[in-house]
């Protein structure tokens, strides 16, 4: 199969569309991320990346907080909302319907609707070019009961996430196999 030389860009895909929840519980906003991820476990940490144009970016770079989000099939809409309007001009909680709700550890409210919320501390921001990396401390984790087990295993294959790749959003489907399955020995048969 031959390839072609492909200009940079987004092409690592599919990424979440986060909603990423600034401000304060009175002054709440919302934007939808999908430059992020996790950067190391022991401190666990995450990182997004913001236009310094949006009007979050000055919410999140003066407080240093900021809470991650996970959507779900059922929130699709409001991320696509959130992506393409500014908090300048709307309300996006009342636009969407949405509930802002106190976090345990920062002053940036969590979504009420998101089955799964990170709380975030910005360690450092690192201004790369077109965008600013919060590279953050994860401080807190508030996750819905249903997606934890009797043995307190998380379980998000549960919570319907959606994912996002190169303008459209999907649902994750069927699992193809867990962490290690490719080494795991077999069973011997009798």
């Amino acid at each position: 199969m031959s390839k072609l030389v492909w200009k940079p860009g987004a092409l690592l895909s599919p990424v979440p569309p986060a909603l990423v929840t600034c401000g304060t519980l009175e002054a709440p906003n919302l934007l939808t991320i999908a430059w992020t991820g996790i950067v190391n476990t022991r401190p666990a940490m995450t990182y997004i990346s913001v236009r310094p144009g949006r009007f979050s970016y000055p919410l999140i770079r003066q407080s240093g907080e900021f809470v991650l989000n996970l959507t779900t099939q059922e929130l699709v809409p409001a991320a696509d909302f959130c992506g393409v309007r500014s908090g300048r001009e709307v309300d996006k909680f009342a636009a969407c319907g949405l509930t802002p709700q106190a976090a345990s550890a920062v002053s940036a409210p969590l979504l009420a609707e998101s089955p799964l919320s990170i709380e975030c501390r910005v360690r450092q921001v690192l201004e790369l070019g077109s965008h600013h990396m919060f590279l953050a401390d994860v401080v807190a984790v508030d996750v819905e009961e249903r997606l934890v087990d009797r043995q307190g295993k998380l379980h998000l294959e549960r919570a319907g996430l959606a994912a996002y790749a190169h303008g459209a959003y999907f649902a994750l489907g069927a699992p193809l196999g867990t962490f290690g399955f490719s080494v795991r020995k077999k069973p011997r048969r009798r």
